[in-house]
């Protein structure tokens, strides 16, 4: 088994032409340990989004190699990628995107339910995945009764909808407040502790403090990364 879950090899991309054009990453090599917490951080609109995109397969590279669980995904088609992405790769954004209608547990049951988990399993599974962040006294609440720490507690939930061996966050926490923070904070380091390789964007000092991993973006290069020994 490959030690590194994610590898990019002289990784570019550009936008537009011209006089237009944008190299939004220059060239990266990044390679990203199994099991790791690795927070990826710098200033805005030098890269770290883009990275993220491409890292993710959400995004073609202009030029370059992205290799997920040693797979090769620079040249897939988009239904191999599609299947790919939706094995490996749990996604968290900033923006919780739950259905409003909907309870926290019906929200994770849909996700079960796209990811073709038999109808009779999907209520006890979304149980399972609402205890594993804490929330199974929250079931049946739907996400404006909910605060804004425990909605992203709920998209962390949904996104294990396929047990997934990588979480990609972006900016997970960006509108939460510390406390709302910490508690995500604490369910990613749990879910870490349990084997999920954890790779967030963030503007975050906390979390970066926190994480094994700390790559820095800027100008589309990465200029330093931290490893620390996985715990």
């Amino acid at each position: 088994m490959n030690e590194n879950i994610i590898e990019t090899h002289e990784l570019t991309k550009e936008y537009g032409h011209g006089e237009n054009l944008t190299r939004a990453l220059r060239g990266v090599d990044l390679e990203i340990p199994r099991g790791s917490f690795t927070c990826i951080v710098g200033p805005s609109g030098h890269g770290k989004s883009t990275l993220m995109h491409l890292i993710g397969g959400l995004d073609r590279p202009s030029s370059g190699r992205v290799l997920i669980d040693g797979q090769d995904v620079s040249n897939m088609g988009e239904k191999e990628l599609a299947i790919l992405r939706s094995g490996k790769i749990g996604f968290v954004f900033q923006f919780f995107n739950l259905l409003q209608n909907l309870t926290a547990l019906e929200n994770i049951e849909i996700a079960l339910m796209l990811a073709g988990m038999p109808e009779a399993q999907q209520k006890e599974r979304a149980c399972e995945l609402l205890a594993l962040v804490g929330l199974s006294e929250k079931a049946d609440a739907k996400p404006g009764q909910l605060s804004g720490g425990q909605q992203q507690r709920v998209a962390i939930a949904r996104a294990l909808a396929n047990d997934p061996p990588i979480l990609l966050m972006d900016e997970p926490t960006g509108n939460l407040d510390s406390v709302a923070e910490d508690e995500v904070l604490n369910v990613l380091e749990s879910l870490n502790q349990r084997g999920k390789t954890i790779i967030l964007v963030t503007h975050s000092s906390e979390i970066s403090a926190r994480a094994g991993n700390l790559v820095r973006v800027r100008d589309g290069r990465i200029e330093t990364a931290r490893t620390l020994p996985h715990r």
